[in-house]
């Protein structure tokens, strides 16, 4: 029966599924749809040349739309994951790792190897070795929200 309505569609039932894939990534947008409606669109014009071709059986099409919407997608990703930009604010959404580098005074004691320090308007846990009330230390590392230091030495 699916065969019977698919032939009576002829070539154009990989146009319909082509549109309705397209319109579906426009509806539910997630960069995949749009691929394997390309391929549908791409075999609807295959078949518009091939329909009457001994060869050109549902077997075959189906065949070919599967390798053509691997192909597309893997082409789409390349070129979506190749047009990286890089940002004029590196640091924007990572700013422990941002202060690396940067030397504060202790404002607390680092104690049992926990202390704080404020760098510009915030106040930050650290870790490091025990030192007392305005030492001045470099920020070599973050994890999540602590700062591991060490003593400047002058």
């Amino acid at each position: 029966m699916v065969v019977e309505l698919w032939n009576s569609l002829g070539p154009w039932g990989w146009w319909i599924i082509g549109i309705v894939l397209l319109v579906l990534e426009l509806l539910v947008p997630g960069v995949f749809l749009i691929w394997i409606g390309a391929a549908a669109v791409v075999l609807g014009a295959l078949s518009l040349a091939l329909w009457d071709a001994a060869f050109w059986g549902w077997h075959v099409q189906l065949l070919l739309f599967a390798v053509l919407s691997v192909l597309f997608a893997v082409i789409g990703r390349r070129i979506y994951n190749g047009k990286r930009t890089t940002s004029d604010e590196p640091w924007l959404n990572r700013r422990g790792e941002s202060l690396i580098g940067r030397t504060a005074t202790l404002s607390e004691p680092i104690q049992e190897g926990r202390g704080r320090i404020r760098l510009d308007d915030t106040m930050w846990s650290v870790m490091g070795p025990d030192l007392p009330v305005g030492s001045r230390v470099r920020v070599v590392a973050s994890s999540g929200r602590d700062l591991t230091v060490e003593p400047v030495v002058r």
